[in-house]
């Protein structure tokens, strides 16, 4: 038999596309898109149940989630987040679609969010019965949520769960206007509602199952309605509220400087999940829900990851609020999955988001900026410093080999007198991931005093070499792999994909055959290939 779980739960997995607006635009409005972190948008790992699971299994706890996805890029995506923590998986890849979210944050870590359900609202009952019951029975705590996952499938998890012994817990994150009819029939609902041991509604998800009255109120309603044991409430800056036991427990929430509120609140979940596994009593249970809703309003995203940052600051925040001093066991993955492992699944991922984020526009531009200037009789250049130098050599060397011929131009040596290379009306393309190294700005400064255009390739537009640049190329990473996770790796193969993508734009623009390849290699395996295709 496999070893028992701390908690399993179903429901959404979520592939959250975030976005980051000046502000929330309302029905006929329009509004900018502004960077955040040198990207237009983020991808992250998400959902209300993959979310909870993650936050507790930085806890400590081994957690596992099933349900139905597809074989895809965005269900790819979300299983090596899964992979990274530890959380165990029975996933059905038959489903037509992975589901995921689209998430507009304004700078005051406000959001709106528009999901699709995808393969999450194709998992049946019977599925549930005949594929993962196992699974579940596992478990010592089972979740669930109304949000995503049909009603019906909800309901049978919970009565498996509990035949089994296991404690039952379930978010409500949706309005009953919203559940019913989507997910299921009313009846379904509170049938759903009557097995949850805890019950985690939204505020919002309060309205049509309770009256008016303030938190705590609504909570002990709820909570004596359905003969749940304990009601949670989270209320923002407002801290949690508690109804368990005929008692309330309220706790402050954490002091933060919010950057994105999306998850907040199943973070919030994860901790209670961790307190509840640890026996802790209602009010310790609290001030650990609340420290974990903290760290997840410090980040982007709803997903703790990277897990050991994630965990860290939870336990800051946590004596910040004055909670227990625990013995938390070893950090999911720290004497387990080598450090080449996860930079073999982190890369990929990486770079898949870098080029998600690729803006197309910008190539067009960038390569236009490039056509415009040889007409002028211009050449170019390419320059970076330290690691970006390498890139900047293949990338002198691709361009030229594709059609567009380019030298390699040393940084550190610009103000030497190597700008003396240049000509007016020249193109520079300069790399840098964070924009900000003292010698290539110079170095950019100088050519641009020689009369050169600059494209520049960096992670944040608004930074210093962003600012001097007549073009640039976003394209930016979270993490870089390796045990320090500091040595340039992923930002060098994000910034070598953006060089690549504006040389495909540029031979597709100037109509490059087999024919001019082969002109180009008149050695070598590429060169006989080209030539008997020409």
């Amino acid at each position: 038999m496999s070893d028992p779980l701390d908690v399993v739960g179903t429901g959404s997995m979520v592939a959250d596309r975030i976005f980051f607006p000046a502000r929330i635009a309302g029905p006929e409005e329009k509004a900018l898109l502004a960077p955040a972190q040198g990207a237009w948008v983020q991808e992250r790992v998400g959902g209300v149940t993959l979310n909870h699971l993650g936050w507790a299994r930085i806890l400590g706890l081994r957690t596992g989630v099933f349900g139905k996805q597809a074989d895809d890029a965005a269900g790819r995506f979300l299983r090596a987040g899964m992979r990274r923590l530890g959380i165990e998986t029975s996933i059905d890849l038959g489903g037509s679609a992975s589901a995921f979210a689209q998430i507009f944050v304004d700078p005051r870590g406000e959001r709106v969010i528009y999901m699709a359900r995808g393969a999450t609202a194709e998992l049946t009952p019977d599925e549930v019965d005949s594929v993962h019951r196992g699974f579940i029975e596992r478990a010592r705590i089972v979740t669930s949520e109304v949000s995503q996952a049909p009603l019906g499938v909800v309901r049978r998890t919970l009565e498996i769960a509990r035949d089994a012994g296991a404690l039952r817990v379930l978010d409500v994150d949706v309005p009953l206007a919203d559940a019913v009819p989507a997910l299921g029939s009313e009846e379904e609902l509170q049938a759903v509602l009557g097995l949850a041991d805890v019950l985690k509604p939204s505020l919002a998800a309060l309205d049509g199952l309770v009256g008016g009255g303030s938190p705590a109120q609504r909570a002990e309603e709820l909570g004596r309605k359905h003969g749940a044991r304990a009601v949670a409430l989270t209320c923002g800056a407002e801290g949690s509220v508690i109804w368990a036991d005929g008692a309330v427990v309220r706790a402050p929430a954490a002091r933060v400087e919010v950057r994105d509120t999306t998850g907040a609140g199943d973070a919030f979940l994860g901790g209670l999940l961790a307190a509840l596994h640890r026996g802790l009593d209602w009010e310790a249970a609290s001030l650990l829900g609340n420290a974990c809703g903290g760290a997840c309003c410090e980040q982007v995203g709803a997903f703790p990851d990277p897990p050991a940052r994630a965990r860290e600051r939870v336990l800051e925040l946590l004596a910040q609020l004055g909670g227990p001093a625990l013995d938390w066991p070893e950090l999911p993955g720290a004497g387990g999955e080598d450090a080449l492992s996860r930079f073999l699944e982190r890369a990929p991922d990486e770079l898949a988001r870098a080029a998600a984020g690729m803006d197309r526009a910008a190539l067009e531009a960038a390569a236009t900026l490039v056509l415009e200037a040889e007409a002028a009789g211009g050449r170019v250049h390419v320059t970076g410093i330290g690691k970006p130098e390498h890139v900047a050599h293949y990338a002198a060397s691709l361009l030229s080999s594709t059609g567009t011929p380019a030298s390699f131009l040393h940084g550190t040596e610009v103000t030497h007198g190597s700008v003396g290379q240049m000509r007016p009306g020249d193109v520079v393309i300069a790399i840098s991931n964070s924009g900000t190294t003292r010698e290539l700005i110079d170095a950019v400064e100088a050519v641009r005093g020689f009369g050169a255009r600059v494209i520049a390739v960096t992670r944040d537009p608004a930074s210093p070499l962003g600012a001097r640049a007549d073009r640039v190329l976003a394209v930016a990473v979270d993490h870089e792999g390796g045990p320090l996770g500091l040595a340039p790796r992923a930002s060098i193969l994000a910034q070598t994909l953006a060089l690549q993508a504006l040389s495909v734009v540029l031979q597709e623009r100037r109509g490059f055959s087999a024919a001019d390849y082969a002109a180009r290699h008149p050695a070598g395996a590429l060169g006989a290939r080209s030539r008997s295709e020409s």
